[in-house]
C-alpha cells in the first residue's frame, strides 16, 4: 500500500490550511495493521510545515511521528525537493538542525533528493546562513543529509528512486517559474508507479497549465493531486481554475486540487465537486496503490 497525506494544502501565502506539502507513506500490510509504515517520503517542508506536522503526529494513526509531544524527524528518511520557493523548503532548517542535533548524539542524515542545481542552489542560498557553521570548522551540505542529486536527461527524462523496493518514483519538469522559455527555472512533479501491479498517481508540484507534458500522465493514472490558482493572478505560475475546467472530464474525475488560496470555501466553488474529484483535505490519507 501506498498513501499520501498533505501536511496542508494551501498556497504559498495561504493563513487557514497551511503551505502544500506532502507525506507519502508504504506500507507492506497497510496502514490499520501497522504501527508505522515501512519507507517514509517527505515531498518539500515549507515554511508551514514544521507547525503542520506537530499537529499530524498528534492525530490517530500518525504516532510514530510523535516523541514525546515534539515531531519525531528521525522517521522521515527521505525527502524530495520539487524547488526552492519559500513554502517548500522554508522548514528544511529545522528538520536539518534537529536530526544533526539529535538526542543521545545520534547523527541521523535523511536521504535529500532533488535535480544537481536544486541542490546547490538550497544550500548556496536558503540553508547555508543557519547551518552553514559547526564547532570548530564549516559544514556543508552533507553533515545534514545524505545528499541523492536525479540525473536530468536532455529530454527532460529524470533518474527513479524507489520505495520499499516496489513504489517507483520518478521526477518530471515542471513549467513554473518561466524566465524565457519553458523549463529554464528547475522546478519538479513526480509520478508514483507500482511496480506490481502497473498503477500510477501524479503529484504536479508547482506548475503552470501544461496539458502538453502532462495530458497524457493524466489519462494513465489512477489518481492526480494538481496544483490550482484559484483565481487569474498578474502573473501566473500555476495552473488556474479556468483552465483546468478544460480539461477532459476522464481526468478531471481523478483530480484533487490543491496549493488552493483561502476564499476556497466562501460558496463560488462548489463546482469544484461535481467536475473534479474534489479539492484535496489537509491531513488526511489518501491510498494512492492498495
Amino acid at each position: 500500500m501506498l498513501t499520501l497525506t498533505f501536511l496542508g494544502v494551501g498556497s504559498a501565502f495561504a493563513k487557514r490550511n497551511y503551505q502544500s506539502n506532502a507525506l507519502v507513506e508504504a506500507w507492506s500490510g497497510g496502514s490499520a495493521q501497522q504501527d508505522q509504515p515501512d519507507d517514509v517520503l517527505l515531498i518539500d517542508l515549507g515554511m508551514t510545515g514544521p507547525i503542520a506536522l506537530n499537529e499530524l503526529c498528534r492525530r490517530p494513526g500518525f504516532g510514530y511521528l510523535n516523541d514525546d509531544g515534539c515531531v519525531n524527524y528521525s522517521a522521515i528518511r527521505r525527502i524530495f525537493v520539487t524547488h526552492l520557493h519559500m513554502d517548500h523548503v522554508g522548514g528544511l532548517e529545522e528538520l536539518a538542525a534537529l536530526t544533526r542535533h539529535a538526542p543521545a548524539g545520534e547523527n541521523i542524515r535523511p536521504e535529500l533528493i532533488a535535480s544537481d542545481e536544486v541542490l546547490e542552489n538550497l544550500w548556496e542560498h536558503s540553508l547555508s546562513a543557519g547551518l552553514g557553521v559547526l564547532p570548530g570548522r564549516t559544514a556543508t551540505l552533507e553533515d545534514y543529509f545524505k545528499v541523492l542529486p536525479f540525473a536530468v536527461g536532455e529530454n527532460g527524462v529524470c533518474g527513479p528512486f524507489v520505495l520499499a523496493g516496489r513504489y517507483e518514483m520518478t521526477p518530471f519538469r515542471t513549467d513554473h517559474v518561466r524566465m524565457h522559455r519553458r523549463f529554464d527555472w528547475p522546478s519538479f512533479g513526480l509520478v508514483m508507479k507500482d511496480r506490481q501491479t502497473g498503477e500510477t498517481a501524479v503529484y504536479t508540484g508547482d506548475t503552470r497549465f501544461d496539458p502538453e507534458t502532462m495530458g497524457g500522465l493524466f489519462e494513465q493514472a489512477r489518481i492526480v493531486f494538481h496544483d490550482v490558482e484559484l483565481q487569474r493572478a498578474n502573473v501566473s505560475v500555476h495552473a488556474t481554475l479556468s483552465e483546468l475546467r478544460g480539461l477532459p472530464q476522464s481526468q478531471r474525475a481523478k483530480m484533487l486540487l490543491y496549493h488552493y488560496a483561502d476564499d476556497w470555501d466562501t460558496g463560488g466553488y462548489a463546482f469544484v465537486a461535481d467536475e473534479f474529484a474534489g479539492f484535496a483535505v489537509p491531513q488526511t490519507r489518501y491510498t494512492l496503490f492498495a
